[in-house]
């Protein structure tokens, strides 16, 4: 890269940096209450099984809709309602891609949707929280327990919407859901991290 070209793209990146730590507020306690909307392009459900006990696979879901109530103040009366879409699965693997929409798996065409419903929310620490739900996967419905971490809040610079992100994790059994092909041989345990944003709804 030419020296111009170099310092360009530091100034650049730097730049970019300061902007972001103008705009992001990480306490907790200065979020703004209210509705709050699915920011689907920034917004990633992961999950990840074992194969064979070798390794690990990873896919991942996008095109997240949905609806936060949140509010500093009273956060157990916090409530989110999550859907994605089953063909969204993606795992860099066109071939695997169309068997996990397939009725051997997921089947996308008969249960288009996974939805998660908030039962209850208690925080754990001032950035932490337990959000217990009801998970909907291929037609069934089980409680399932989020470990979720607030990022942080602000006027996201880009778009110009107010905005909050958090992460959260889970661990559950996909035969819990029905879902059993290959088992054991592939992992029933499946674990599931999800970057969410949140836009103030307008």
């Amino acid at each position: 890269m030419k020296p111009i070209l170099a310092s360009t793209a530091i100034l650049l990146a730097l730049a970019t940096s300061a902007i972001a730590a103008d705009t992001l507020n990480t306490d907790p306690a200065a979020v703004t209450p209210g509705a709050y909307v699915v920011e689907p392009a920034h917004t990633r459900v992961q999950f990840a099984v074992s194969h064979i006990g070798f390794t690990h696979y990873f896919g991942d879901f996008t095109g997240a809709k949905g609806a936060l109530v949140l509010d500093p103040k009273d956060v157990a009366a916090s409530k989110v309602d999550i859907t994605l879409p089953v063909a969204s699965v993606s795992t860099t693997n066109a071939t695997l891609d169309g068997e996990l929409k397939s009725a051997a798996w997921f089947d996308a065409a008969t249960y288009p949707t996974i939805r998660f419903v908030s039962t209850k929310v208690v925080r754990t620490a001032p950035d932490k929280a337990t959000i217990t739900g009801e998970l909907t996967l291929h037609g069934v419905t089980r409680p399932v327990e989020l470990a979720a971490t607030f990022n942080g809040s602000g006027v996201n610079p880009l778009d110009k919407n107010y905005t909050v992100g958090f992460d959260a994790t889970a661990t559950l059994k996909r035969s819990d859901f029905g879902v059993k092909t290959y088992l054991p041989m592939i992992g029933d345990e499946t674990s599931v991290r999800i970057s969410a944003a949140f836009e103030k709804a307008k």
